[in-house]
């Protein structure tokens, strides 16, 4: 099992859009990958329990990737957040 934490820097947080792009990117991978923050655990393949975290900008997640591919899932779903999903990141 790896994780990472990130701070989500998308300027409206994760909407549908960037939350459908993180889910389709997670979906291509066998390993279970979880999305953590506060006191919420989501499964990070399913774009309602995605949205359904209500992830804003600033807030910290932790991606959890274990699995046969837990590594190259990490490092794939953590640079498309550090990139922001899709969306213009304000420097």
């Amino acid at each position: 099992m790896v994780s990472r934490k990130l701070t989500i820097k998308n300027p409206n947080g994760l909407h549908l859009r960037p939350v459908g792009m993180f889910c389709k990117l997670a979906i291509e991978f066998r390993s279970k990958i979880s999305i953590s923050m506060e006191n919420t655990n989501v499964n990070g393949k399913s774009v309602l329990s995605v949205l359904g975290a209500c992830i804003k900008t600033g807030d910290e997640i932790e991606i959890t990737c274990e699995g046969e591919d837990e590594e190259k899932a990490l490092s794939v779903l953590s640079k498309a957040v550090e990139d922001g999903l899709g969306d213009i990141l304000e420097e």
